[in-house]
C-alpha cells in the first residue's frame, strides 16, 4: 500500500470491510472534490463510529461525488465515556458553538431541552447532526455523539434513567464543585441552562430529582456556551477519560 499521507478525515455511516466501494456525495461529495480537489489514488481516513479508523482510496472522481474503496484498518474503535450533554438552545451561532466544543471534548450524547426561558422553542435537528459529525471528523475522535430531538426539560426529567447521575450547573443557591463529585455512578450527565438561567419553580424540579447533583462553575456568572465548555472540561478532569 501507498505510503501517501490521508487528506482528510470521513464519516461513513456504513459497515467497512477490505475492498468495499462507498460512494461519497452531498455535502461530503461536494467538500472532497470541489474544496479538497481530490484526485484518483488519494487517501483519506474513515471511520463509522463501531468498526475503528480505515484507510479508503478514492477510486473515482465525478461531478460532487466521489467513490472510495476500502483498504485496510489502521486503528482499533475507542469508545467515548458515556457522559450526555443537555443544554436550553441559545442564538444559532452560539448553538453551533456548543455543539463543536462538546463533542471535540468527548460527550456521547447531545440533548436540547426548552425551558421557561429558552431564547428558541425550535432547533434544526439535521444541521445539529452534520455539526457533530464535522467536528468528529476534526478531532480525531471515532464516534459522533447520537444528537436528540428536541423536548422539554420536564419530559426528560420525567423519563430520567435511574442509573444516570445529572450535575446541575446551579448558579444560585448552595452547591459543590466539581472536584467534591463522588463518582457513585457510572453514566452522567451535565445540564446547562438558559440565557437568564432557570426559573425558581425549574430549580426546584431539578433539585428535587433524586439523581440530581448540583454544582457551582465559581463565583461569576457565565454565559451558557462558556459554562458548557467548563463544565465538561472539568468533568472529564476529575471523572472523565482525561484522568488517564
Amino acid at each position: 500500500m501507498s505510503n501517501k499521507k490521508p487528506i482528510t478525515r470521513l464519516y461513513i455511516n456504513t459497515d467497512f470491510k477490505a475492498g468495499a466501494v462507498h460512494l461519497v456525495e452531498g455535502n461530503q461529495g461536494h467538500y472532497l472534490v470541489n474544496v479538497l480537489r481530490i484526485r484518483l489514488g488519494d487517501h483519506v481516513l474513515t471511520f463509522n463510529g463501531h468498526t475503528g479508523e480505515w484507510i479508503g482510496e478514492i477510486t473515482k472522481v465525478g461531478k460532487g461525488k466521489a467513490k472510495i474503496t476500502m483498504r485496510e484498518k489502521v486503528s482499533d474503535q475507542i469508545e467515548e465515556p458515556d457522559l450526555w450533554y443537555l443544554f436550553a438552545p441559545v442564538k444559532k451561532a452560539r448553538v453551533d458553538y456548543m455543539i463543536q466544543k462538546a463533542t471535540e471534548i468527548g460527550v456521547s450524547q447531545i440533548s436540547p431541552v426548552t425551558t421557561k426561558r429558552t431564547n428558541l422553542d425550535r432547533i434544526k435537528h439535521d444541521k445539529l447532526v452534520a455539526n457533530a459529525i464535522e467536528a468528529s471528523e476534526q478531532c480525531g475522535r471515532m464516534t459522533v455523539p447520537q444528537v436528540d430531538e428536541i423536548t422539554s426539560l420536564e419530559n426528560m426529567l420525567q423519563n430520567w434513567p435511574k442509573d444516570r447521575a445529572l450535575i446541575f450547573c446551579d448558579e444560585a443557591g448552595d452547591a459543590i464543585f466539581m472536584q467534591d463529585v463522588s463518582p457513585v455512578f457510572d453514566k452522567w450527565a451535565i445540564l446547562i441552562g438558559p440565557e437568564g438561567g432557570f426559573t425558581p419553580e425549574e430549580r426546584e424540579m431539578i433539585r428535587d430529582h433524586k439523581n440530581t447533583i448540583a454544582i457551582s462553575l465559581g463565583p461569576r456568572i457565565l454565559r451558557a456556551d462558556t459554562a458548557a465548555v467548563a463544565a465538561l472540561s472539568l468533568w472529564q478532569l476529575t471523572i472523565g477519560d482525561w484522568t488517564t
